[in-house]
C-alpha cells in the first residue's frame, strides 16, 4: 500500500462529515471505545487538553500547542478538517504525522478493525491516538471535531477542557437553540476537571450546571481583566477573544503546574502560525490587491468578519463565496455588504452548496454577482476585475479558502 492508497481507503470508510455532512453523525462512542480496546487504551497514556466551541476552537487549539511548544514541552496537536494534507490533522511539535506511519497503520489494523466498521473520523481519531503514544508526547491538545458529549475524541480524560463558545451551527444534529447546542459542548466536561469557558452569556448557566454535577472548577473568560495586551500573528476581530480564553487556560494550567511562563505565553500567541503552520485565519495572500482567505462559515464567525471588512480601506470590495448545503444562507447573506461584487463557487465536494441555488438566494437579498465553475476560476475573474486598490476577500467554507491556498 501507498500513501494514495491509504487516503483512498481512509477517505472510502464513509460516512466522512466533511464530505457528506449529517448522515456522518453518529449517536454513541461505541466505535472510538472498541478501537481504543484493541489498541491497548493509547489514549490514556498522554495528558491532552480537550477544546470544543462553535468557532474559535482550531485557532484556540494552535496557541495552546504554540504555548506548550515554546516551554519545550513535546506537544501534541489533533484538528478537524485539514486544508490541504491529511496530515495536518496530526502533528507532534509542529510536524505533521508522516506517510509511512499512517500507511503502516491502516496495514497494521485493517483486519482488526473489519468487524467495527469504523468512519472515517473514528479512523483518524485512532490513528492521532495512537502516534501520541508512540511518541511520548507530554501533553496532547485535542479538538472536538463536531459537537461534544458525542464526538469520537470524547473518550479521553484531559488536564483541562476548554468551550470556545456557542452558536448556531449544526442544528441538524445539536439542536435548534443555544442551550441546546451547549448542552452538547459541555458534554467534555469532565468529572473533577477544570473547565473553561470562553464567551457564553446566554448560556453560562447550562456549563455553571454540567460543572457543579462533575464537581469541576469552571472559569468564565468574560470575569477576568488583564493589566496586559496581547498580539498573534493570527489576525482578524475574532482573535481577541481566542487570546483571552486561551489566556485563561494558560493560568488554569499554571495551577496545575505546567511550567508556562509569561514571556512563553506572549512568544506563543505572538508565533502561532510559524510554531503550529495554522492557515486560513485572514490570511492575507496578496497586498495588491489585498487579498484575504479566511474559513469564516457561520453567522457568529462572519459577524467579525464583516466588522473587519468595514474597517478596511479599498476602492472596491469583490466577494468569492462558497458554502456547503446545511447553511440557512439567506439569513446570513443579509448581512453582506450589498456594494460588493460577488463571485459565487462551490468547492469540490459532494456536501457543497449549488452555486446556482447560492446566486438565487443572494439575489432575494439584493446581492449582485455571477457564478464560476471552480473556486479557482472565481478568485481568478475576482482577480482579473480588480484595480491594486481594491479588497478580495475568498470565504465561506473551508474548502472554499482550501481550493486556494
Amino acid at each position: 500500500m501507498d500513501y494514495d492508497k491509504a487516503l483512498e481507503f481512509l477517505f472510502k470508510q464513509l460516512p466522512m462529515y466533511q464530505r457528506v455532512g449529517k448522515q456522518a453523525f453518529k449517536k454513541d462512542l461505541s466505535n472510538t471505545l472498541a478501537l481504543c480496546k484493541i489498541l491497548n487504551q493509547p489514549q490514556d497514556k498522554f495528558k491532552s487538553v480537550h477544546i470544543a466551541g462553535t468557532n474559535g476552537k482550531g485557532s484556540v487549539s494552535h496557541m495552546l500547542a504554540a504555548i506548550f511548544q515554546t516551554a519545550g514541552y513535546k506537544t501534541a496537536l489533533y484538528t478537524s478538517p485539514h486544508l490541504k494534507d491529511f496530515k495536518e490533522r496530526i502533528k507532534v511539535n509542529g510536524k505533521m504525522i508522516s506517510k509511512e506511519k499512517v500507511i503502516r497503520f491502516i496495514e497494521s489494523y485493517e483486519d482488526k478493525f473489519s468487524k467495527i466498521k469504523p468512519s472515517f473520523f473514528e479512523w483518524t481519531v485512532a490513528l492521532a491516538f495512537k502516534h501520541f503514544e508512540e511518541e511520548k508526547v507530554d501533553i496532547a491538545i485535542i479538538e472536538t471535531g463536531l459537537g461534544g458529549r458525542l464526538d469520537s475524541t470524547n473518550v479521553i480524560k484531559p488536564e483541562l477542557s476548554v468551550i470556545t463558545n456557542i452558536g448556531l451551527d449544526h442544528t441538524e444534529f445539536l439542536g435548534t437553540d443555544l442551550v441546546s447546542i451547549a448542552k452538547e459542548k459541555a458534554g467534555i466536561i469532565k468529572e473533577s476537571t477544570p473547565v473553561v469557558i470562553g464567551n457564553s452569556s446566554t448560556v453560562r448557566k447550562v456549563f455553571e450546571e454540567k460543572a457543579n454535577s462533575t464537581k469541576s472548577k469552571i472559569y468564565f473568560a468574560e470575569d477576568f481583566e488583564y493589566d496586559f495586551k496581547l498580539n498573534s500573528d493570527l489576525k482578524g476581530y475574532y482573535q481577541e477573544e481566542n487570546i483571552n480564553t486561551t489566556t485563561l487556560s494558560w493560568f488554569v494550567l499554571r495551577k496545575l503546574g505546567w511550567k508556562i511562563s509569561f514571556p512563553q505565553l506572549e512568544f506563543g500567541i505572538n508565533n502561532v502560525t510559524a510554531i503550529t503552520g495554522l492557515q486560513g485565519r485572514w490570511q492575507i495572500l496578496k497586498n495588491s490587491p489585498k487579498v484575504v482567505a479566511d474559513t469564516a462559515h457561520n453567522h457568529e464567525g462572519f459577524i467579525y468578519i464583516l466588522k473587519q471588512l468595514s474597517e478596511e480601506k479599498y476602492s472596491k470590495l469583490h466577494m468569492v463565496l462558497g458554502f456547503v448545503k446545511e447553511k440557512s444562507i439567506e439569513e446570513l447573506l443579509k448581512e453582506f455588504p450589498k456594494e460588493a461584487t460577488y463571485y459565487f463557487c462551490q468547492a469540490d465536494i459532494p456536501r457543497a452548496m449549488d452555486k446556482n441555488f447560492l446566486l438565487e438566494s443572494a439575489n432575494n437579498v439584493g446581492l449582485k454577482g455571477k457564478t464560476y465553475n471552480s473556486v479557482k476560476d472565481a478568485y481568478s475573474n475576482a482577480l482579473n476585475s480588480a484595480s491594486a486598490e481594491d479588497f478580495i476577500y475568498i470565504g465561506g467554507s473551508n474548502f472554499v479558502v482550501a481550493e486556494i491556498l
